[in-house]
């Protein structure tokens, strides 16, 4: 039997379903309505401008990206969850041998299915309190502003990078939403209570994102991003060769790129936390470091195999970057690093795979590049 939609039920249900999302672990739950999104002619500029690259799915699924109603007919409400991941990785001994980076979000276990298991469980519990109502849970596979949402559910406020910043815990955040035809009180109706804030930008004048990008791929007024510039764009979204105004920015960034969280002020005090073996918000253990441990040596990334990479990425977020992207990305860091210090073994595999007739145009062009730039003479 559906629950009558009064006031006092709808703050209950929100009431639930913060508590049910807090029972599976999630830092941060609030609620937002379910109305249009305030940036669709936004968007449509973005789009115009081809600043979304080649993520073609942004552009098919625009119309429904800025309307949950779309997504879920009759939808009312969004339940929107933050989920945090590990920032300090356990220390290793060096062996001085050239490695590329991972970005934080995808050390552990692929953060798609740690959501989504979690999200269900929550819309099957809301559905024995409150059934004859659709539940839908999302991801960033759906298409839906979950920053939008994140930011009318009271979670924070989108900064300059134009990621999600709480106030008190910063952007190291995974969002995941509940789509819902159940009416509930939203944060802002209920006052944003703790542990949410206001949605209050509180960027300010600080410009330390825009500043710390090497590829400049924030407006220089920050809240907009070109996708085509983004490091994490590059090394995961693009298919082709990377322009080579980008390959001594790209530093050894293997897949995705932390910098602008990184220096973000208001992440300072979660890291010097973390650095000190103290962690203020409860990581689920599956984004641990047992799979993706955040470093690759580069001279072994630039030997796998296609059975090397489906076991390294088994599990991970990181399992549809394809081998030639993956050993792209690596001759790339492979050439900053000896731009900056001599290996010779990982010299001579990127000499080899510039001449090497049995790998991929894609790897092949990339290795020539680099021993261009490095003044090395393929065989």
């Amino acid at each position: 039997m559906t629950v009558p939609h009064t006031e006092h039920e709808s703050f209950k249900a929100a009431g639930r379903a913060q508590a049910l999302a807090l029972e599976q672990g999630f830092a941060l739950c609030g609620v937002a309505s379910a109305e249009p999104s305030a940036y669709a002619d936004d968007l449509k500029r973005w789009l115009a401008e081809g600043k979304h690259g080649e993520m073609h799915y942004l552009a098919e699924h625009a119309e429904v990206r800025v309307d949950p109603g779309r997504l879920v007919e009759g939808a009312v409400s969004v339940v929107v969850v933050a989920d945090a991941y590990h920032i300090t990785q356990p220390r290793i001994t060096s062996n001085q041998h050239a490695v590329g980076k991972v970005a934080k979000y995808a050390w552990g276990d692929d953060y798609h299915k740690v959501l989504k298991k979690r999200l269900h469980r929550i819309c099957n519990a809301l559905e024995e309190t409150y059934p004859g109502h659709t539940y839908r849970a999302t991801t960033d596979t759906a298409p839906i502003f979950e920053r939008e949402l994140a930011t009318r559910a009271g979670l924070g406020w989108t900064g300059k990078h134009t990621l999600m910043i709480n106030p008190r815990h910063g952007s190291y955040f995974l969002l995941g939403t509940i789509v819902t035809t159940l009416p509930m009180q939203t944060s802002e109706i209920a006052g944003f209570p703790a542990p949410l804030g206001p949605p209050t930008d509180h960027c300010g004048s600080c410009t330390r994102c825009i500043d710390a990008c090497p590829t400049d791929a924030i407006a220089p007024e920050g809240y907009s991003l070109d996708a085509r510039r983004c490091i994490s764009y590059l090394t995961l979204e693009h298919r082709g060769p990377i322009d080579e105004q980008y390959h001594q920015p790209m530093g050894d960034w293997l897949a995705g790129c932390d910098i602008c969280q990184d220096v973000c002020p208001h992440n300072r005090r979660r890291l010097d936390a973390a650095a000190s073996g103290y962690d203020p918000l409860d990581v689920h253990a599956r984004y641990n470091t047992h799979g993706v441990n955040g470093r690759f040596e580069l001279l072994d990334l630039l030997c796998w195999t296609a059975e090397d990479r489906r076991r390294a990425f088994t599990g991970s977020a990181l399992k549809r970057i394809k081998l030639e992207m993956m050993q792209r990305n690596a001759l790339i860091a492979a050439g900053n690093a000896l731009a900056e210090r001599d290996e010779p073994a990982l010299r001579e595999q990127v000499v080899e795979l510039a001449s090497a007739d049995n790998d991929s145009a894609l790897v092949r062009s990339t290795a020539q590049a680099v021993c261009q730039r490095l003044g090395l003479t393929p065989e």
